[in-house]
């Protein structure tokens, strides 16, 4: 049986490095498996179901914002995510929050204040600094249309975002083009989209106005 595992998402090795030591110090029995990118962090989560708590950094190669929380949260609902950013302003706290991560770590929190938020998290509880910004309505609407969608139809949502045609879709995903096609008409239906163009907006919008 394999020991109960943390993942650690960040594309930059020093601070990836810094991070495990904490872990490693903290939660001597977690295993701990790392990931540099959107891809490498869906390849890993595929291969290890052992993972307990996913800690996610928001500007990995790959990622559009808040996407790979949504799809990390619409894939494996059952796993905790940890968003762990150098961006602590209180909208990108609040909007993590509302897109359904467990916890927000800023990379300037001391290690002793990283591990009791990872113990917090780990023991079912969420674990966020304080924040003033408001709640969104526009979010939380955003948050409850995106979470209808599959997890397949969600990859194709970001396809759709990228430009791409249903063809290359398709190819990409390894998938009939009859059913992409389909999926993108219900993509459309549950988001009260009217258009590809108006599909691809709203992913837009789940970037933030400052870097991440």
């Amino acid at each position: 049986m394999s020991a109960p595992t943390l993942l650690v998402a960040d594309d930059h090795p020093l601070f990836r490095a810094a991070v495990m030591h904490v872990l490693r110090e903290r939660l001597p029995q977690y295993a701990i498996v790392e990931a540099a990118s959107a891809a490498t962090l869906g390849a890993a989560l595929q291969t290890h179901p052992e993972v307990e708590l996913v800690l996610l950094d928001l500007a990995m190669p790959g990622a559009r914002g808040f996407s790979v929380l949504l799809h990390v949260r619409g894939e494996y609902p059952e796993i905790p995510v940890v968003i762990i950013s150098s961006n602590d302003h209180p909208r990108v706290i609040r909007r993590a929050q509302q897109f359904g991560a467990a916890g927000f770590i800023p990379k300037s929190t001391p290690a002793d204040t990283m591990g009791a938020a990872l113990d917090a998290v780990l023991a079912g509880d969420n674990w966020f600094p304080p924040m003033v910004a408001e709640r969104s309505e526009a979010d939380a609407a955003l948050a409850a249309r995106l979470a209808q969608l599959t997890p397949q139809q969600f990859r194709v949502l970001l396809c759709l975002a990228d430009g791409l045609l249903n063809k290359q879709i398709a190819h990409e995903l390894g998938l009939a083009e009859n059913t992409v096609k389909v999926h993108v008409t219900a993509i459309l239906k549950k988001l009260e989209c009217y258009s590809r163009t108006q599909a691809a907006v709203l992913v837009k919008s789940l970037e933030n106005d400052q870097e991440m």
